[in-house]
């Protein structure tokens, strides 16, 4: 049995949930206690505050956890190497819960480089990630850590300034505030712990492989359409897919069928191409999983 440790609520615990639903992994979310299990898959669901589930994925509390790179950030768990004793490893960026942290200060202040912070306070949740930054921009500035509502400290006099989570960028302007420098980028990652057996890791890559399927499928779009034969070779130049398209003749001589793989970011583009050499009656459909 494998233990993942996933935020107890919030967005982020949400797209957790439905991740696993996507890989097949069945949970009875309406009976979500502090530990739940799979009902279909060897897997353990204990459900955390965030900024907990580094520290007991490093102890070996749970063998895995879902958790935004913000919080393995601040944490200092992250192994440079995979097993470190009392660290993490990052085993996959999952592509959701996206944001970034930022130093920001009042409007109608101009910023002008790192040396700008030189004897500011800095109000911040995440201490350690910025005493980090100040230390590689040799920027000596006072850390006040607070916990929640940030954004509130310049206005209230409590920092100068603020480094904090940007996801939209309203909060800061509804609090009078500009972000000025980005500092570090995070989403949702999977990380493990250094001491698993040979089973537990067995099961890992069995749930990697179906989170990896998934991670394939995402921004494509599986499309079909009849094609004159002819216009076969230009139609594979278009539609390269994963490794060459699959095309089968039909029972009008001179047709066949062509299916392929296409970004659905390149989509439209790549129709109005095929409509331009002959395709006719184009499908798109969506796609759940590829297995490559």
């Amino acid at each position: 049995m494998l233990r993942i440790a996933i935020q107890s609520k919030g967005r982020l615990s949400d797209d957790s949930l439905a991740l696993l639903r996507d890989a097949g992994i069945m949970v009875d979310e309406l009976k979500r206690k502090f530990l739940g299990k799979a009902t279909n898959f060897p897997l353990e669901l204990l459900y955390l505050r965030d900024d907990d589930i580094p520290g007991v994925v490093a102890d070996g509390s749970a063998d895995i956890g879902i958790v935004g790179f913000n919080e393995v950030a601040e944490s200092g768990l992250l192994a440079d190497a995979p097993a470190v004793p009392g660290k993490v490893t990052l085993e996959r960026k999952l592509g959701f819960g996206k944001c970034h942290i930022s130093l920001a200060i009042p409007k109608n202040q101009e910023y002008t480089d790192p040396s700008f912070f030189n004897g500011k306070s800095i109000a911040t949740s995440y201490p350690y990630v910025l005493e980090g930054w100040l230390k590689e921009n040799n920027v000596d500035a006072r850390v006040r850590k607070i916990l929640g509502s940030v954004e509130i400290a310049p206005a209230a006099s409590i920092a100068d300034a603020i480094f904090d989570i940007v996801s939209s960028g309203g909060t800061l302007v509804s609090n009078g505030l500009k972000e000025v420098v980005k500092v570090l980028d995070s989403e949702a990652v999977l990380i493990s712990g250094p001491s698993m057996d040979e089973e537990k890791r067995r099961i890992l890559s069995s749930l990697l492989f179906r989170f990896d399927s998934i991670a394939n499928s995402a921004g494509k779009k599986y499309i079909l359409m009849n094609l004159p034969t002819e216009s076969v070779e230009e139609a594979v130049k278009l539609l390269p897919a994963m490794r060459s398209p699959t095309v089968m003749p039909l029972a009008a001589e001179g047709w066949c069928s062509l299916h392929s793989v296409v970004l659905e970011k390149e989509l439209w583009d790549k129709i109005e191409k095929l409509k331009a050499i002959g395709a006719e009656g184009i499908l798109v459909l969506d796609l759940d999983k590829i297995i490559l």
